[in-house]
């Protein structure tokens, strides 16, 4: 059986965004590796100061496992045309979650009713991450 687990990289603020998706999205977690917590035969920390930078981190949204971790100086930047679509129940679920995510994001398509969900937000988060976040049904 094959998993796919997106996988998200930040430039040293990888802790901070884990702390906001957990008021986001109560996203709970599971596994915080620190680059001092590697094993060396794995990965040797290059500069003793980036040692509480995050080498290997796992959450959940939902039943969802997302990973995480801080990229290494002079990592190529490759653009990030992925996003995570988070559905929930309520739209004020919906907007109390955005609501915690908007400090920061650029938009990109303003939240509204669709065809598909009765509320629907598209943004980068100040990390650099895209998301929709949004409701399944139209009724509520």
């Amino acid at each position: 059986m094959l998993i796919v687990t997106p996988n998200f990289h930040f430039k040293g603020q990888c802790k901070e965004a884990i702390e906001l998706y957990k008021k986001a999205f109560g996203a709970e977690v599971k596994v915080l590796l620190c680059r001092s917590d590697a094993n060396p035969q794995d990965y040797i920390v290059k500069d003793p100061n980036q040692n509480g930078l995050v080498y290997h981190a796992e959450i959940y949204i939902g039943t969802q496992r997302i990973m995480l971790s801080d990229l290494e100086e002079n990592t190529p930047s490759c653009g990030n045309p992925l996003s995570l679509t988070i559905t929930f129940e309520m739209a004020e679920d919906v907007k109390k979650a955005y609501a915690i995510m908007a400090d920061g994001a650029a938009i990109v398509h303003p939240m509204k009713s669709t065809t598909y969900s009765s509320c629907f937000v598209s943004f980068v988060d100040r990390f650099g991450m895209r998301w929709e976040l949004m409701t399944e049904q139209t009724e509520r």
